[in-house]
C-alpha cells in the first residue's frame, strides 16, 4: 500500500481500484471492527466473535473476505486458525481513521433535544 502522497502524478487506475476495493471492505462496521481488533494483536475466530459481538459464522465469512482482499492473513496453530494483520499500512490507516473519529466525538459539543413548551 505504498503510494506517493502529494506527488506530481496521479495514481494509476489499478491502484485506485485496489484502494476503493479495500475501503469498500472496510466500509462494513463489522469488518472494520475485526481489522481494528486484529491490529491490536492476533486472534482466532472464536476470540474475534466474542470481542466484536458477532455470530461465529458471520465473523468467519467476514474473515474470508478480508483474507481474499489481502487485508488479513492467517496461520495454523494446532487445530486453530489464527488471524492477524501484517500490513503496517493497513494498521496505520485503520488506527488513524478510528482514532480521529473517536477524538472528534469526544470533543463534540453535547447537543440537547429542543425544549417543547406545551
Amino acid at each position: 500500500m505504498t503510494a506517493e502522497v502529494g506527488g506530481s502524478g496521479d495514481p494509476s487506475a489499478k491502484v485506485l481500484a485496489e484502494a476503493a476495493a479495500a475501503f469498500g471492505l472496510l466500509a462494513s462496521s463489522a469488518r472494520l471492527h475485526i481489522v481494528w481488533v486484529l491490529a491490536q494483536g492476533e486472534s482466532d475466530v472464536t476470540g474475534l466473535a466474542e470481542r466484536v459481538g458477532g455470530a461465529l459464522p458471520a465473523v468467519s465469512q467476514h474473515l474470508t473476505k478480508l483474507k481474499l482482499a489481502g487485508l488479513v492473513r492467517s496461520r495454523r496453530e494446532g487445530r486453530r486458525q489464527v488471524y492477524f494483520v501484517d500490513d503496517p499500512d493497513v494498521v496505520t490507516v485503520v488506527r488513524l481513521m478510528v482514532g480521529q473519529l473517536t477524538d472528534r466525538a469526544a470533543h463534540a459539543p453535547v447537543r440537547h433535544a429542543p425544549v417543547r413548551h406545551i
